[in-house]
């Protein structure tokens, strides 16, 4: 069983801030009537002191999660918590479909939605304030200056930066430093076996730069958690396929998905976990965005630490992946 003892932790790029190389995302907490597979908040809060448990500090949240919902259960689960937990969370997405100023990057938009945020997670500083998407109506210099105001006025501790072309990002990264405004310290983007083309440019420039990478949908929204032709067969699995037209299926996918069940098999774990210590076993990863309704597969996801996998492990389940389609943030 899964225990404090197998968690690791490492530093949120260049910030110094210790975090664990598991973070819980929190999409699944609020109100079950914004997605079928969302948790009530009681389910929400025994996640949450379940992860305390094995070590977890680091979560990872949206105000577009639930309307909100997901940052009021995660900032009521963490009353008591707060100094060892570091949290992030996230905005860009319109919050009210009345009002166009309630998303997007522009000033009026980000302050209104980051005091928001803010008073949902319990009234402290944001730990990790990052722009879910960039907004092309906004120019660099004011999208900065805006959270950089907040930085300096201690309402965020940090900046980062989610689902954005390499381009963009080293654009925001050149103004920052031309204009003596904080810059992204992470990047939140999509990442998994079947899904590496931020590989192409993104991470390298992470790299070079010492951001933290922080991958989303590590399981590839479950498809790495189970056989390919059960992957439908879960609520959320339903619900992924109407929603969201992922490529997970395209090029190499299917036979990926194999060789994750075949080496699980072989080490007497689950799929996940393999496919979790592949994203733990890149060097450029800090801590991959592990999101679930469920205590064992949180306790699957950190015994996930122990797994070592071989050189030869990695390069036999990346061998397979084919170039596809950009998704997630276009």
């Amino acid at each position: 069983m899964a225990s404090a003892n197998d968690m690791e932790y490492t530093t949120l790029g260049t910030t110094g801030v210790e975090v664990s190389r598991i973070c819980l995302g929190c999409m699944s907490f609020g109100d079950p009537s914004w997605r079928e597979w969302v948790l009530p908040p009681e389910e929400g809060h025994e996640l949450v002191e379940r992860a305390l448990d094995l070590g977890v500090t680091f979560f990872d949240t949206a105000n577009m999660y639930s309307k909100g919902e997901s940052e009021r259960v995660l900032g009521e689960a963490l009353e008591g918590h707060r100094d060892e937990a570091v949290v992030a969370t996230k905005g860009y997405f319109q919050m009210d479909e009345d009002n166009p100023n309630s998303g997007g990057l522009s000033r009026k938009a980000l302050r209104q939605e980051l005091a928001a945020s803010a008073e949902r997670l319990g009234g402290e500083p944001i730990d990790l304030y990052q722009i879910h998407r960039m907004d092309e109506t906004v120019a660099p210099e004011h999208l900065l200056r805006t959270l950089d105001d907040a930085v300096r006025s201690g309402d965020v501790h940090h900046l980062g930066a989610s689902s954005m072309w390499g381009h963009d990002l080293a654009e925001t990264l050149r103004v920052a430093e031309r204009e003596g405004l904080e810059p992204f310290v992470s990047m939140q983007d999509h990442h998994n076996l079947v899904y590496r083309e931020g590989e192409r440019e993104t991470f390298p420039l992470c790299e070079r730069e010492d951001l933290a990478v922080l991958p989303w949908s590590p399981l590839a929204r479950g498809y790495l958690a189970r056989p390919d032709d059960e992957v439908d067969a879960t609520r959320r699995g339903e619900s992924e396929e109407r929603l969201y037209d992922h490529p997970y299926r395209e090029g190499g996918g299917p036979t990926v998905n194999r060789r994750v069940e075949r080496l699980a098999e072989e080490r007497g774990v689950e799929m996940a976990q393999v496919a979790l210590a592949w994203s733990l076993s890149k060097e450029f990863v800090t801590a991959p965005i592990v999101g679930t309704t469920s205590i064992d597969h949180l306790e699957d996801a950190v015994e996930a630490l122990t797994l070592d996998l071989s050189d030869s492990d990695v390069e036999w389940l990346e061998e397979p992946y084919e170039a596809v389609r950009v998704s997630g943030h276009v």
